[in-house]
């Protein structure tokens, strides 16, 4: 089922049935008729396939998909707040700030471009608030329309992960989850929880998109993704995001195997006469490294080559003497097959946290529950 064919004022009107306890009351704080509200529970309740209350003498008490519904429908109307706001200017206004264009928002949804253009007009009017701007032959969002977008994305994510709960009930697993694969996690922890999950949960779709915590923060933020795994910020700055631990990294000097300083446990003059190959400025690798011989004060070696993959410093690395900072589990397969070897660890004072970034607003399904259970797992194997 597709949550575009939901009305947000019918959904309003259930979430406040949920709240009140009663079709009369709850028809007085959405302005609607009793009879309608009535109509439109039935619409909803018919569309999902099953009761979301049942009818008593003394009001409507929540059947387990309302009880699975309601919150979610309240999670996502505090994201969209405005009674203006409608499911087709929401989708309108989704769809171009994703395309960038009336065509591509036309597309995209199978909407007219005239419905598009007059969606995103009608909620701007209502807003009082200009939310695009034409920027050649494309459409950007404005300030405003951005953070709108946002919010929107945000409330479609929670519509959805409310019905595909409902679906379950069913026995209709359509659940998802988007994963941001930061490096370090790449090697170990997130393939066996995977691994572990899937045997439990085959029908539940896994979407895993790699990249730096840069190009994984802001789809984070937007609802794109529901959670990221890899190395935690200390501080973290982003208040609208929360860091759960998992277990501690000591990252460690590697070279190729048979380089010259394998074997001779070297210290921080030692590898500093050798280039490395090291993750950009600015990531926590990066950062230990360059710490690391500020405290030794030793002038910084340099960095011919900037990579964050670890199939290319790998390379690079057996072509020459160049070394690099790297977490074990990174490298635990290029070490046992024999190319490269561990030259020295870092001291234990530049242990890092590796672990989970989600939302502060997340509020996790059944099967993301199960997932975070599953890394957790892992990392307690990892750590062994």
């Amino acid at each position: 089922m597709d949550i575009w064919n939901f009305n947000l004022r019918h959904l309003r009107a259930v979430a406040k049935i949920a709240e009140l306890g009663t079709v009369n009351a709850a028809a007085l704080a959405v302005n609607l008729s009793q009879p309608a509200i009535t109509q439109a529970l039935g619409r909803l309740e018919a569309m999902i396939g099953l009761p979301l209350f049942e009818r008593r003498h003394d009001g409507m008490i929540p059947t387990r998909a309302g009880e699975i519904l309601a919150p979610r429908i309240g999670a996502a109307l505090a994201h969209i707040q405005s009674p203006h706001v409608t499911m087709s200017r929401l989708r309108a206004l989704l769809a171009l700030a994703e395309t960038g264009s009336y065509a591509g928002a036309g597309q995209e949804t199978g909407l007219s471009l005239p419905s598009i253009h007059r969606a995103v007009n009608d909620l701007a009017l209502a807003l009082r608030r200009p939310l695009v701007a034409r920027q050649g032959k494309f459409v950007i969002t404005t300030e405003a329309g951005t953070q709108l977008a946002r919010e929107f994305r945000l409330a479609k994510v929670e519509l959805e992960a409310g019905l595909s709960e409902v679906e379950a009930l069913r026995g209709l697993e359509t659940r998802r989850i988007a994963i941001g694969a930061m490096p370090l996690s790449r090697a170990r922890i997130l393939p066996a929880a995977v691994a572990r999950f899937l045997s439990r949960r085959p029908r539940v779709k896994l979407t895993i998109v790699e990249g730096s915590r840069a190009e994984l923060v802001e789809p984070l933020r937007n609802g794109t993704l529901d959670l990221i795994v890899g190395a935690l910020r200390d501080p973290l700055v982003e208040g609208d995001l929360v860091q759960h631990p998992l277990f501690e990294d000591r990252p460690a000097v590697y070279g190729r195997k048979g380089h010259p300083l394998e074997g001779t446990n070297p210290g921080a003059a030692d590898v500093a006469r050798y280039p490395f190959t090291l993750p950009p400025r600015g990531t926590p690798l990066r950062d230990s490294f360059e710490r690391y011989f500020e405290e030794h004060e030793v002038p910084l070696p340099g960095v011919p080559v900037e990579s964050g993959s670890v199939m290319m410093i790998r390379q690079v690395m057996m072509g020459g003497d160049f070394l690099t900072v790297l977490s074990p589990d990174q490298v635990s397969v290029e070490v046992e097959a024999g190319w490269l070897c561990e030259l020295s660890r870092l001291p234990a004072e530049f242990t890092r946290h590796i672990g989970m970034t989600t939302r502060a607003s997340l509020r996790p399904t059944e099967v993301q529950s199960e997932f975070f259970a599953d890394l957790e797992w892992a990392a307690r194997e990892v750590s062994r």
